[in-house]
């Protein structure tokens, strides 16, 4: 097979002192209606060879899981709006908790005393050009929510999409049901993080963040939700 990745992405990687070879799979626009196993059988199982490890969005797992948000569901209060007007409605992630409706969110997941505390330390840390950490405090979930954002794709502008639930267990039962060693990854062109990973993966963490670390799968229109990794053999 032809391995191929998208615009101003390599192919080629090193990591961990190895050389990698990725393929970006193009699928169609995955929708809650999907099965995730139906979704690798279908794009994955005809090119997988044994040692290869499949990398997915978080996104499409979080889709086949059904853990979307209609911006319908989400009542917005005074609270969320005051705290939204001191913290970052546009992030290099999408729409940040500057959006009142992504306040809320936060607000509802972890509690008001939480998130005002988050949103008084990040606001002081910012006066030392210190970021991020309104999130650290927030807490993956509210940093990991994508959606009700229209800048990429029309559809998620009225959806949240949460978190994958139980991101090894998912990554087991595909290895157990179909072969593959796959790992679920929420990545950007900023950062990297495994969320889970099938049990049979020997590589530590920070190898398969390295895997990845360009961002293989675009952040735009790419429709490249699936990587499929293989490592380069020395002859």
């Amino acid at each position: 097979m032809n391995f191929e990745a998208n615009d101003g992405k390599s192919v080629f990687i090193r990591a961990g002192g190895h050389t990698f070879i990725r393929h970006a799979i193009k699928t169609r626009f995955i929708t809650e209606g999907d099965e995730l196993s139906d979704v690798i059988r279908e794009y994955v199982s005809g090119i997988y060879e044994d040692g290869d490890i499949l990398s997915m969005s978080e996104k499409i797992v979080s889709i086949c899981q059904h853990r979307l948000i209609k911006r319908e569901d989400v009542k917005v209060g005074a609270l969320a709006r005051f705290l939204s007007r001191f913290a970052d409605r546009d992030t290099a992630h999408g729409c940040g908790v500057g959006s009142p409706i992504k306040m809320q969110y936060a607000i509802d997941k972890k509690g008001a005393p939480r998130i005002i505390f988050a949103s008084l330390l990040g606001g002081l840390c910012k006066l030392f050009g210190i970021k991020g950490v309104f999130y650290a405090v927030a807490g993956r979930e509210v940093s990991g929510l994508d959606g009700f954002y229209d800048g990429v794709w029309e559809e998620y502008r009225d959806v949240g999409i949460e978190l994958p639930r139980d991101p090894d267990a998912v990554c087991n039962g595909i290895r157990d049901a179909l072969g593959i060693s796959c790992m679920i990854v929420d990545a950007n062109d900023l950062g990297q993080t495994v969320l889970g990973r099938s049990r049979d993966i020997k590589y530590k963490n920070r190898v398969l963040r390295e895997m990845i670390r360009d961002n293989p799968s675009g952040q735009g229109r790419q429709r490249t939700p699936l990587i499929l990794i293989r490592r380069i053999k020395k002859t």
